[in-house]
C-alpha cells in the first residue's frame, strides 16, 4: 500500500474511533459524517469502513447495543483495551498503561480519569486529532493485539471487523517477529494473573470530530 497522507490518516482513525465506540443515539449522525468523508480515502481504507457503516446502519440500535456488549465486554480476544492482549490482568499491565498516559501528557493531552488510556477509541482519537506520530507509534507497538482483534472479529463475522481492518491497513506490513507474536497470542491468549484491576468500563463518548474537507 502507498503511503497514506496525513489527512487520510485523520479521517480513517477518527472514523474507526466513532464506529468502535458504544452505539448510542448519535450513531446515525456519526454514520452520515463518515459516509461523506469516505470518498477522500483509498479503497483499501474506504471499503472496510464502508462495510462497517453499512452493517451498523442496517441494524436496530437496541440490538446493536446488546451485540456490542457481547462482542467487546464478554470475550477476551475481542477486547478494545490494547495492553490487555500482551499483559492480561497482570501487574505488568499497570506499567503499560502508565506509558500511554505519559505519551498523552507529552502532547499536552490530559485524559479523563474515567477512561483507560489504552482503549482503542481513545488511542485513535488521540492519533487523529492530537499527535499522529506518537499515536501511530502506540498502535504499532500494540500491533500484535490489533491483528488478533482483527482476526477474531473476522472469525465472528462481526460488523465491527471492517473498522479494525482499516486501522491495521494504515500501519506498516507485518514483520517476522510480529507474525510470531500474533501466532503466540492466538494460541495462548492474554495472561490471566488477576491483580484486582477494574479496567473494563466503556469510555465516555468522545467529541464529534471534524473531518478534513468534510461536513462539520
Amino acid at each position: 500500500m502507498k503511503t497514506v497522507a496525513a489527512d487520510q490518516l485523520t479521517i480513517t482513525w477518527q472514523a474507526a474511533s466513532l464506529l468502535l465506540d458504544y452505539p448510542d443515539q448519535e450513531l446515525a449522525r456519526h454514520l452520515d459524517v463518515i459516509r461523506a468523508a469516505l470518498p477522500a480515502l483509498p479503497r483499501v481504507l474506504a471499503e472496510p469502513l464502508a462495510d462497517t457503516v453499512a452493517q451498523l446502519a442496517s441494524g436496530n440500535l437496541s440490538d446493536l447495543q446488546t451485540q456490542y456488549v457481547d462482542t467487546f465486554d464478554n470475550r477476551r480476544r475481542h477486547t478494545l483495551y490494547l495492553t490487555y492482549f500482551a499483559h492480561g490482568d497482570t501487574r505488568r499491565r499497570g506499567v503499560a498503561l502508565l506509558r500511554f498516559k505519559q505519551t498523552y501528557l507529552r502532547s499536552g493531552f490530559v485524559l479523563d480519569e474515567s477512561e483507560l488510556p489504552d482503549h482503542l477509541c481513545v488511542v485513535l482519537e488521540y492519533a487523529a486529532t492530537v499527535d499522529q506520530h506518537l499515536g501511530r507509534r502506540l498502535l504499532i507497538d500494540h500491533r500484535a493485539g490489533l491483528e488478533l482483534l482483527r482476526l477474531a472479529l473476522a472469525d465472528a463475522e462481526s460488523p465491527w471487523h471492517g473498522a479494525v481492518q482499516a486501522v491495521t491497513a494504515t500501519l506498516p506490513p507485518l514483520a517476522g517477529d510480529e507474525r510470531q507474536a500474533i501466532a503466540r497470542l492466538a494460541a495462548e491468549g492474554p495472561p490471566q494473573e488477576e491483580v484486582g484491576l477494574t479496567p473494563y468500563a466503556t469510555p465516555t463518548s468522545l467529541p464529534m470530530p471534524t473531518f478534513p474537507g468534510g461536513p462539520r
